[in-house]
């Protein structure tokens, strides 16, 4: 997990590939990552964790509503952590991160925007599970594999938009 100096000292908004990284890092987080990143693994370990839930509901087909409807309360709970945790990331941002008055605001809160971003990571690792054999995955190109890897690079390009967008005072991020 990246500490790099420049950024997570002086609490600035972690760039684009730190994002990305830390969304891929599986394991424990050095004491000194930025709370961003740490914040936006645990989005994507939720992330995980729901997918799982809602496979196995598709799965018990023939198990009965129970099934369901222990799935749907492991999925609700998971959605519960994950907006505690979209509120953490802007809690940080309305305490860390200046704006000027009169900058553009944007249309969704940071934390918002690093959720989806670990929904559309989740959904594209699914692709390329290394479990799977090789000739049970999905090929990368001209299917949904290759769209979810697409959209996934969007809107990291996005995020770093974004990023530079309010670090050059021209876009506010909304806290609330």
């Amino acid at each position: 997990m990246p500490t790099h100096a420049g950024w997570t000292e002086t609490g600035a908004l972690p760039p684009r590939s730190a994002l990305l990284q830390a969304l891929r890092d599986t394991a424990d987080l050095p004491a000194r990552a930025h709370p961003v990143l740490a914040t936006a693994r645990a989005l994507a370990d939720c992330h995980e964790r729901r997918q799982r839930a809602l496979a196995l509901a598709q799965s018990s087909d023939g198990a009965g509503v129970s099934a369901a409807i222990v799935s749907a309360a492991v999925v609700e709970d998971i959605d519960r952590e994950r907006a505690t945790l979209v509120d953490r990331i802007n809690a940080w941002v309305a305490t860390h991160v200046v704006h000027r008055h009169g900058a553009s605001l944007h249309t969704e809160t940071l934390g918002a925007v690093i959720d989806r971003m670990a929904a559309k990571w989740v959904a594209a690792q699914a692709c390329i599970e290394p479990d799977l054999p090789r000739q049970r995955r999905e090929p990368l190109c001209g299917t949904d594999a290759h769209l979810r890897w697409t959209r996934l690079a969007e809107l990291a390009d996005g995020y770093q938009d974004l990023v530079t967008e309010v670090v050059q005072n021209r876009r506010r991020l909304p806290v609330h």
